[in-house]
């Protein structure tokens, strides 16, 4: 008992270094059971893995290949070592020949995708910088038709992963969301998803997976950073700052956009079997008698375009990406645009919520669903847009959607989710 008490005496005597060792030790502790925690997703994922693995295949079957366009710059320079740990083992195991290109700068994934050959599935591990560039340099080459059939896997390294949340479940664990995202897509389920063609009067067209954002919350949003040093309050400090130098924010913007187009019905995943040889006879012969009558061909009705002016803070030209698996009777995009009413108080509300989510638009916003639209911004504007969280220069541009166009895995779990919200 006396040596109790003459160590609790020496802790009292000594307080100072007591706290300061035992905050190490929680510290210390609760690293390594962080740790330890993703040891076992990562063990649990390849276990997964392997029984993919052990399938068998036919003699002259070969392995699945798959190219995997990776960008180490992403996350802050960690994405080479979070794929190397999380991602690279569960597809050895799986038994898929993978062939890792690595990008060295910004803007060659586009460039490395018009020599991209063949390939069973393409997988982007980085964020929506190197996605954009991937889609863009996919959708560029003259056979994308036939490249558009390929599956694409979507591995979230980046520090900005908008189309995450429609494809997986995602958790505050970045193990997790990689392993999770990695196996959907040795599990093959995929979902079409609808691009975005922005083109502007000179430049090649840029294609998007989420929308183009132009206005001054998307202004405001990049200066956040700046403001690092005032921690919890560097949002509504940029937004306030940002009246202080300019007041109103609002932006003119001339919109001429065309009505929905009809979807048509999705078609069969197996071709119909073929009719025995008597049916096949006879229905030849009776094409013979009785040739069918030719229909005049269509004649195509020119667009018309309506146009709409808009004065407001921001506009959203967005897919309806981030619920793939709802089914809809229309081929369309949504156009939010934002009131020209704010107070100063409500800009800043406004736009601290738009930090969290820039989906998010209040019950006053504009809401026009369309099939293509136009863009004609007043003489002398800058500025520049937002497309998937990449810079562009503002101008004036055509986004036309493509719908459908690409098929990228979705875990079977996110699916039901959404499925689920919908009823």
């Amino acid at each position: 008992m006396a040596r109790v008490v003459k160590v609790f005496r020496t802790l009292r005597n000594h307080w100072k270094k007591s706290t300061f060792f035992v905050c190490v030790l929680s510290y210390g502790g609760h690293w390594l059971y962080g740790k330890h925690c993703d040891n076992v997703l990562r063990r649990e994922a390849c276990l997964v893995a392997r029984e993919f693995g052990r399938q068998q295949i036919e003699p002259m079957e070969r392995l699945r290949k798959a190219t995997v366009i990776l960008n180490p710059a992403a996350c802050n320079g960690k994405a080479n070592n979070l794929f190397e740990k999380n991602a690279a083992p569960i597809l050895h195991l799986a038994g898929v020949e993978i062939t890792i290109v690595k990008t060295d700068y910004e803007g060659q994934a586009k460039k490395l995708m018009e020599l991209m050959e063949q390939t069973d599935m393409l997988i982007v591990a980085g964020g929506d910088g190197t996605l954009q560039e991937v889609v863009t340099g996919l959708l560029r080459r003259p056979d994308q038709d036939t490249l558009c059939n390929t599956p694409i896997g979507f591995i979230p390294l980046g520090s900005h992963n908008s189309l995450s949340p429609s494809l997986h479940l995602l958790s505050d664990n970045k193990v997790k969301d990689i392993t999770s995202a990695t196996l959907s897509i040795l599990k093959g389920e995929t979902v079409p998803l609808d691009v975005l063609q922005i083109k502007g009067e000179k430049e090649q067209p840029v294609f998007a997976m989420m929308g183009l954002r132009w206005g001054a919350f998307r202004d405001v949003a990049a200066t956040i950073s700046k403001y690092w040093y005032l921690g919890p309050l560097k949002t509504h400090a940029a937004h306030w700052f940002n009246t202080l130098r300019e007041w109103p924010l609002v932006r003119e913007v001339s919109v001429s956009y065309l009505a929905p187009s009809l979807r048509p019905p999705d078609l069969p995943p197996q071709k119909p079997p073929r009719p025995n040889l008597l049916y096949r006879i006879i229905r030849r012969l009776k094409n013979h008698w009785y040739p069918p009558v030719e229909e005049p061909p269509k004649v195509e009705e020119p667009e018309e375009w309506k146009e709409e002016k808009l004065s407001t803070y921001e506009l959203f030209i967005k897919t309806h990406n981030q619920n793939p698996v709802k089914r809809r009777i229309d081929d369309s995009m949504m156009i939010c645009a934002e009131p020209d009413n704010f107070t100063v108080g409500e800009y800043i509300t406004v736009g601290n919520k738009k930090e969290e989510d820039p989906t998010v638009f209040t019950k006053d916003s504009t809401k026009l669903e369309v099939g293509a639209c136009r863009l004609h911004l007043p003489e002398g504007t800058s500025g520049f847009y937002n497309i998937d969280n990449e810079e562009y220069e503002a101008m004036p541009v055509e986004v036309r959607l493509l719908p459908r166009k690409l098929r990228f895995f979705i875990s079977a779990e996110r699916r039901e989710q959404l499925l689920s919200k919908m009823q």
